[in-house]
């Protein structure tokens, strides 16, 4: 004798799996504030490493990757679980106080620079570039340019796993992780 399936059970079914799929998707990025991220590192029992995406509101391709990259699920829960995640606009007017030191908008040209993006991509003022930083703050390495999904998810668990202690870049990118 063949059962009678209820007529709403696959509508329902169906949006089930669609509302899974979405949410897995959407993972979202929760992205601090360079204060809350040093005060966070300072005071965390644990703290975790930084990670600072340095961008421009004209930088087309800085968008491309807050789309593509950092809204990817894997990447944004690996970094959400290993960073503590700062957006630094390079031409930000707000002073940053970091080590003893005020970093300050320098008007230059048409627009200027922050002098504190300048010193983290060490004065080489390129959009996007992404930071990495130990728990100490202290610079582990600056990565220049749009990066893919993938690609930008080695790089991260490079640092944030501590691969980089025991291995160099190239030893490490040439392993084909």
């Amino acid at each position: 004798m063949k059962r009678a399936t209820p007529f709403l059970s696959k509508p329902i079914l169906f949006l089930f799996f669609g509302l899974l799929t979405i949410s897995l998707q959407a993972q979202e990025v929760e992205w601090l504030s360079w204060d809350e991220a040093a005060k966070l590192a300072e005071s965390d029992k644990n703290p975790k490493k930084i990670f600072v995406d340095v961008y421009t509101d004209w930088c087309g391709w800085c968008k491309k990757m807050d789309k593509d990259t950092f809204q990817n699920a894997e990447v944004a829960a690996y970094m959400k679980a290993n960073f503590y995640m700062v957006k630094l606009d390079g031409e930000g007017k707000d002073p940053i106080e970091f080590k003893g030191k005020t970093y300050n908008f320098v008007p230059s040209g048409r627009k200027g620079y922050h002098e504190f993006a300048a010193a983290l991509l060490q004065g080489k003022l390129s959009y996007p570039t992404t930071v990495f930083l130990d728990e100490e703050m202290n610079m582990l390495s600056p990565v220049p340019g749009y990066q893919k999904p993938k690609p930008f998810l080695n790089i991260a668990k490079y640092f944030g796993d501590n691969i980089y202690k025991e291995k160099d870049w190239k030893t490490y990118s040439a392993s084909g992780k």
